[in-house]
């Protein structure tokens, strides 16, 4: 079952590292046409909406990524000090009344609604129109990957209520833990004061 949690961890965490390369292509367009409009003299009617366009896409292609990092902001401020077992029952009920139901509804729905502006080649109003329907394919595809992620969490939930403890999630890039930087250079805590008080020292020397 592990195998089968960190499987769809890792599809996840792939999805939303692939589309993160999007920032890229949004920095380099904003870039190019700020050089161009004001340089050049040379605006593009049809920049500001790939804009909009390509920002959708990183925000809906994070959700399945961030989920699978526990990465999401959590309203509860007394969540953080319940047993793991009160957690997962919180989880488990909020996933099955609200969760899944709408991303459910948000994949359908999605896809419904990708299908009827490719049906018409829908396009952006502006003096150079852009394509939209490949955009709007975004929204059922980002919602499966999430409902698919969503159903790991779930499995997550069942699994803790069993065994009293959350099941382990692969590692992924963190913020910088102070205690594991002090492991690697091989400092210890009473080094730096020891260094303090002979900072101390020597300005009082002064």
């Amino acid at each position: 079952m592990q195998k089968l949690l960190f499987t769809v961890d890792a599809i996840s965490t792939w999805f939303g590292k692939a589309c993160a390369w999007v920032v890229v292509v949004l920095t380099a367009l904003i870039t190019w046409e700020v050089f161009s409009r004001y340089v050049l003299n040379h605006p593009h009617a049809w920049v500001l909406d790939a804009q909009i366009m390509l920002y959708g896409v990183l925000f809906m292609t994070a959700g399945a990524y961030t989920l699978a990092k526990n990465g999401h902001v959590r309203g509860d401020v007394l969540y953080g000090f319940f047993q793991p077992r009160t957690q997962a029952s919180i989880d488990l009920t909020l996933y099955i009344l609200f969760f899944l139901p709408g991303i459910v509804a948000l994949t359908w729905a999605g896809w419904t609604f990708a299908n009827e502006s490719l049906a018409i080649r829908e396009q952006t109003f502006n003096a150079d129109p852009l394509p939209v329907y490949p955009f709007k394919f975004v929204v059922p595809i980002a919602g499966a990957f999430l409902l698919l992620q969503g159903i790991v969490e779930i499995i997550r939930c069942v699994i803790c209520l069993q065994t009293g403890e959350w099941p382990r999630r692969e590692d992924d890039v963190e913020e910088v833990d102070v205690d594991k930087l002090k492991e690697m250079v091989h400092v210890k805590d009473a080094d730096i004061e020891a260094l303090d008080q002979t900072l101390t020292a020597k300005k009082g020397g002064q």
